[in-house]
């Protein structure tokens, strides 16, 4: 039974849903082009900015504590010349080899059928919730949606209509913290019937991005070229944003608050205890709860978009919940596709710092400190088995998205292939590496575009390749 309940309530009009979002918050700010720059911060901004860091350093120390770690090895630089500096060079990348082997139980037993991979799935979940993503708590409150605003709008010369809803968690059992998921919900007003939904994690769909919170979204076109927004319409789909920061907060002094905080009554997380990835994923789960209400929606047919970070929470959110029919990953790095043993661009110990540490359950700390990469029992591999047979759509760049490790991304797909042929669909169909442009198209896919860190390059390859499944 879902733990969740419905309500609509009066109609409104809104605007600027879907508008073009700032870049994330940790990169770099533009230079001063153009006669732009940054205002400097009031004393205000500076005050809370110093107060979350201490909040966030006290809370990494808290997990560190508790795990009883009292070092931990530094992360890579992305900047050359530094003396932790990256790694790209290819000869150099695979210090652990050998993987976990999806299809063998811990127990050394082969895994021969479909039967047997539905418990093995479980051992390789097992170790995802415990030692990676940590584990959603039995006792989350439920979830009341209410669509607060809709407006009809014109997209590609087709009336849309756009909801503004809101997924209130209940928090009767811890009043001093308020979640309310935020959602724009778009789909053609004239459709014969229910159609295919893509929701995009870190869109925020005409609400307000919150402070610390690194925004995505669809975005502006191209110059020449048709919006996202324009070449889903025109296909007779719908589109989402879910905004992750109104789940959990984008950093670790949030962990306290939002729906992990809710949780836990403001109290520090075990080191169990699910992180952002994995809470920003069961907000996307939720979101289908709503959709299978919606008669505008095809529930039967959503999938899910990411990317980076949120590349990271689209794949595990299609990896833990089965009710998601597709998935396009973008540039997801360490802590998404990439494999964990690999040692190019972004590697564990970045995640397990104090900057990234909270998109990982506590345990994660371990294998930056006291235990190496392959003492991981799982890697990016049995994440992306675990989606099986339901097919991925891998995306990565080729210029200036090294830190995301595209030949990571890739073997972490490509390790999938045992898995979904067991299942009698298709992988990869090599373990090569493609040229970038070259699409690899089974029900693993695989893309490399020309450009660096984005995903707007492969969005029509996602939508052809998406019409094979949804119709």
């Amino acid at each position: 039974m879902k733990a969740t309940t419905f309500i609509c309530i009066g109609v409104m009009m809104i605007s600027g849903a879907f508008a073009q979002t700032t870049p994330p918050a940790t990169q770099a700010a533009p230079a001063a082009t153009g006669g732009f720059q940054r205002p400097p911060l009031t004393p205000e901004q500076q005050a809370a900015n110093k107060a979350r860091a201490e909040a966030q350093e006290a809370d990494h120390k808290n997990m560190m504590d508790q795990l009883h770690i009292t070092s931990l090895r530094p992360g890579k630089s992305g900047t050359a010349g530094q003396p932790n500096y990256a790694n790209y060079d290819e000869a150099k990348a695979n210090p652990y080899p050998n993987l976990p082997d999806p299809l063998v139980f811990k127990n050394g037993k082969k895994v021969t059928n479909a039967k047997d991979w539905q418990k093995r799935r479980e051992e390789i979940k097992e170790d995802f919730d415990r030692e990676v993503y940590g584990r959603v708590p039995k006792n989350v409150p439920p979830v009341t949606w209410k669509v607060v605003k809709d407006t009809t709008e014109m997209v590609a010369g087709v009336p849309v209509l756009s909801k503004k809803i809101v997924g209130h968690v209940d928090n009767s059992s811890y009043p001093q913290e308020n979640v309310d998921i935020q959602l724009t919900l778009s789909t053609p007003v004239n459709a014969k019937g229910p159609v295919p939904v893509i929701i995009q994690i870190g869109g925020f769909g005409g609400y307000p991005a919150p402070a610390g919170t690194a925004v995505g979204g669809f975005g502006a076109p191209r110059p020449g070229t048709k919006s996202v927004k324009e070449q889903l319409i025109e296909k007779g789909w719908g589109y989402a944003t879910l905004n992750p920061g109104s789940i959990q907060a984008d950093n670790g002094a949030g962990l306290t608050h939002g729906i992990i905080g809710l949780v836990n009554k403001g109290q520090y997380r075990k080191p169990d205890d699910w992180g952002a990835l994995r809470a920003w994923a069961w907000g996307a789960d939720r979101v289908l709860d709503y959709m299978e209400t919606d008669k505008a929606v095809n529930a039967k047919e959503v999938g899910i978009e990411g990317h980076s970070r949120y590349g990271k929470a689209a794949i595990i959110a299609m990896a833990y919940n089965p009710r998601m029919a597709i998935a396009y990953v973008s540039s997801s790095g360490e802590g998404g596709i990439k494999l964990h043993r690999r040692d190019a661009g972004e590697v564990v110990e970045n995640l397990t710092a104090s900057g990234e540490y909270h998109w990982m359950a506590g345990n994660f700390l371990k294998y930056g400190g006291p235990l190496n990469w392959n003492d991981i029992p799982v890697d990016s591999h049995e994440l992306a088995a675990m989606c099986a047979p339901r097919p991925i759509f891998i995306s990565a760049g080729s210029a200036g998205d090294g830190w995301q490790d595209a030949q990571g991304m890739f073997m972490g797909a490509a390790g999938a292939n045992p898995v979904y042929e067991l299942l009698g669909k298709k992988g990869l169909g090599t373990n090569t590496m493609p040229k970038a442009e070259v699409m690899l198209n089974g029900d693993i896919a695989f893309r490399q575009h020309l450009e660096g860190h984005t995903d707007v390059p492969n969005w029509p390859f996602f939508i052809n390749y998406a019409a094979q499944y949804l119709k």
